[in-house]
């Protein structure tokens, strides 16, 4: 998922306008599209659309389940030097098997 700010930054780059055109298209001041396009913008999902219908696109919103992923492990995961990992991953899987062996010993 893409920031808000980053939405509106590559639709209108995509479209080829400057953030003074895009401003004139939206009625509004260069200074309002340059907030929109800070990372730290927080805009109202009508002024999003707004703003990227004046581009020329689209923008299409659905609702999905949350992922029952553990999506902070993952990226931890993937922080961590390639070697570690492969370690890590070797440990854990040592774990498992020797938790299936158990198991399966009457």
């Amino acid at each position: 998922m893409f920031p808000p700010s980053l939405l509106v930054r590559r639709a209108r780059q995509d479209a080829g306008l400057t953030q003074l055109q895009l401003a004139e298209r939206m009625n509004t001041t260069q200074s309002v599209i340059a907030r929109l396009e800070s990372p730290r913008s927080n805009p109202r999902i009508d002024t999003l659309i707004r703003a990227i219908a004046a581009t020329g696109h689209q923008i299409h919103l659905d609702i999905r389940p949350k992922s029952q992923l553990d999506e902070t492990m993952i990226a931890a995961n993937l922080r961590m030097d390639p070697l570690l990992r492969l370690r890590a991953f070797e440990s854990a899987y040592a774990s498992v098997r020797d938790l299936v062996l158990k198991v399966r010993t009457p």
